[in-house]
């Protein structure tokens, strides 16, 4: 069987361009409306997409100091909330929701992930953060965020906690004999007793072992100890890269971590975002380009910079002048220096900037027909570049429409994506193995030993 791209469907609210809630043909409600998240996930479905990807954060967080809005995405709903609703009007698209290991505790996380895999029959996917933001950490009794070495360091652990969790009962320990009246074995049941400098977990998870084993385990971070977190942990990375030879780079740097872990470059799927306008015409695709950027409110595109580069007041500087250098920041490590390399790459100033960004927020924006659209993705795809993409609709619904009508049928005539679905669960759609258990896999150990 050849090698087939992965698809995964980005879908907040109205869109991903900073001005999508704005445009006429927009779900200006979406980010809080079922209906039109229904409608989407059935499209991206049609459209065979593995997942349902939707990012989130701990704070009301809109930007712009006269209500302009970076997007409709700072009062939404809480993503496993939403999808376990829309699990039940899906049969196979995955979904994979934001959580994060700053803020949240190891027992709820795994209890609410393993739920919502049972509610989807093996569909569901956790995206791991670590929560940047001070606003975000004064939500949260502190005074502001924690060092990025030490959030990466309590991930880490989550990490082992959480999987602990997920096996606290073997695949086969509930019995349910109604005759004898025995409900589980006792001897297949395992509490994790984690102690560690984050967390101490104690006890079985209260929700039996999920259908996929684990949900699907996914990482955005670009920094050092993102790679580092994501080559230990992850099986899809979620990534920003901006032209062919930096993908290359971060594809073959995080593919090359993973020996020292014991795994193979094939347990994880590396998938750069991409935000494509595409239309039977490339003068049609760039216009509707155009029309977004022109319903910027500047506000909004100082705001949308300031949360890129790490909360930086840019609104001292002037609007066309050039994008100043960047202090450094606790928050976001990766995000800034992209900032300040688009900027000095393009010789952008501030405005010319935030247009660049509006589109997709540093990740890859592609414009043009649909077969150009498939050639570059394309392009990515055979040199080590990608094992898939995080598709990022500028508009919603229209984009997506656009997308699944005109670009998808283009890369199946190409015979790099699926006409049907492979398998039942995310991860089998994913070409993912699902993991053993490890504290069985320790048992079977010792026994050899």
């Amino acid at each position: 069987m050849s090698r087939k791209l992965k698809l995964g469907a980005f879908l907040p609210g109205a869109g991903q361009h900073v001005a999508a809630w704005r445009h006429p043909d927009a779900a200006t409600h979406g980010a809080l409306d079922l209906e039109h998240y229904k409608r989407l996930a059935q499209t991206a479905e049609r459209g065979l997409f593995d997942a349902f990807f939707l990012a989130d954060g701990l704070a009301a967080n809109f930007g712009g100091r006269v209500g302009s809005g970076v997007s409709d995405k700072g009062a939404g709903f809480e993503p496993v909330t939403l999808f376990a609703a829309l699990s039940v009007v899906t049969k196979h698209i995955g979904f994979i929701a934001t959580a994060s290991t700053t803020y949240e505790e190891p027992y709820t996380l795994a209890r609410k992930f393993a739920s919502l895999d049972y509610l989807s029959n093996g569909r569901a996917g956790w995206n791991l953060v670590t929560s940047a933001g001070d606003a975000t950490a004064r939500n949260f009794g502190l005074d502001r965020q924690r060092p990025p070495a030490e959030r990466y360091e309590r991930a880490n652990e989550f990490v082992d906690a959480v999987t602990a969790l997920w096996d606290s009962w073997e695949d086969d320990a509930f019995i349910r004999n109604k005759a004898s009246g025995q409900f589980f074995d006792p001897g297949k049941v395992h509490a994790p007793r984690h102690k560690g400098r984050h967390f101490s977990v104690e006890g079985a998870l209260n929700v039996a072992r999920p259908p996929q084993g684990y949900p699907v385990l996914v990482q955005a971070g670009q920094s050092e100890p993102g790679r580092e977190l994501a080559a230990r942990s992850a099986e899809v990375v979620f990534t920003a890269q901006q032209n062919l030879q930096d993908a290359q780079a971060f594809y073959r740097d995080v593919k090359g971590r993973l020996a020292r872990y014991g795994r193979h470059p094939d347990e994880i799927k590396i998938m750069p975002g991409v935000s494509v306008y595409v239309a039977p015409t490339e003068e049609e695709a760039r216009a509707k380009l155009e029309q977004l950027n022109a319903l910027i409110h500047p506000e909004a595109g100082l705001a949308l910079l300031a949360g890129l580069a790490g909360d930086v007041d840019l609104s001292r500087y002037p609007l066309d002048g050039p994008f100043p250098e960047l202090p450094k920041s606790e928050g976001f490590v990766s995000r800034p220096q992209m900032m300040v390399d688009i900027a000095r790459k393009h010789g952008f100033s501030i405005r010319q900037l935030y247009e660049w960004v509006a589109t997709a927020r540093g990740h890859w924006t592609i414009v043009g027909t649909p077969v150009q659209v498939a050639d570059q993705l394309q392009e990515w795809f055979d040199n080590e570049a990608a094992d898939g993409f995080n598709v990022l609709p500028p508009v919603l619904p229209g984009s997506l429409d656009d997308f699944v009508d005109l670009v998808i049928p283009e890369l199946q005539r190409r015979g790099i994506f699926r006409t049907e679905y492979e398998g039942r669960t995310l991860r089998e759609n994913l070409g993912l193995a699902r993991p053993g258990n490890q504290f069985v896999a320790r048992r079977e150990a010792a026994r050899a030993a």
